[in-house]
This record gives C-alpha cells, structure tokens and sequence, in this order.
C-alpha cells in the first residue's frame, strides 16, 4: 500500500459538524476497502485565494492515509461528485508525516527571528547623493 495526502475545500455555509461528517464519509470510503486514515486534521473556515463558486472562505481538511490505490481513486472520484467539495487534491507521499502538518504548527513560527528589510536607523540614500 502506498500513502496518500488528500486536502480538500468545502463550501463555507456548512456547519463544523457537517464536516466533520464530511471528513467521516471520506474516511469510511477508505477503510473499508482496507485502507488506513493516519491522520485527520480539520483547518478551519479559511479565506481562499480567490473566489470558487462565488465564495471567498472555505473548510479545510487534510487527510493522510495509508491505502491501495483503488481506494484512493473511489475516494476521489467521491470528493467530485460531492456538491458540499468545492475543490480537493491527492498527492502520493514517500513517507508518512510525523506531528501536526505546517498549517497546524505553530512551533514553526520564524517570523520573529527574520531580519528586518532595512533598519531605520539607517540612512536612506538617493540616487542623486550616490552619484
């Protein structure tokens, strides 16, 4: 068996029980057909990129699964079928992830250790000073 990471967006009007009922659907579809769910992680109402269907946010999912490629074909042709799916992606991963996934971890925050662009302090010079 291989493994799998499905993330996929669902229409921002439902509920978080909806999705999660949504994310038990999905799961279902892979084990029984003796796959594997690794690892479940709901993301939230997030704010898309750019409009799909004429929304700006969408629930985010991400799934990791351990599963023969049938089922993960079932499962995808499922997610396009959906009405609530508004859009979703597998890719084939080498090996399984360990801890939560960069959108979950915050540990990984390395916005304060970034050096600034230009200090303040510093003065600007022109062109015509250059020159």
């Amino acid at each position: 068996m291989s493994f799998y990471e499905t993330v996929f967006i669902a229409r921002p009007d439902l509920t978080e029980a909806q999705v999660t009922g949504l994310i038990e659907t999905f799961s279902k579809v892979i084990t029984d057909q003796k796959g594997k769910i690794t690892k479940t992680e709901y993301w939230g109402l997030r704010t898309l990129a750019y409009r799909i269907n004429k929304s700006r946010k969408g629930h985010y999912v991400l799934l990791e699964s351990d599963a023969p490629s049938d089922a993960v074909i079932e499962m995808e042709r499922l997610l396009h079928l959906h009405e609530d799916i508004m859009r979703s992606l597998t890719t084939r991963l080498d090996e399984l992830t360990e801890g939560p996934s960069c959108v979950m971890d915050k540990s990984g925050d390395d916005r304060e250790d970034r050096k600034p662009r230009y200090n303040k302090d510093d003065k600007k010079t022109d062109k015509k000073e250059a020159a």
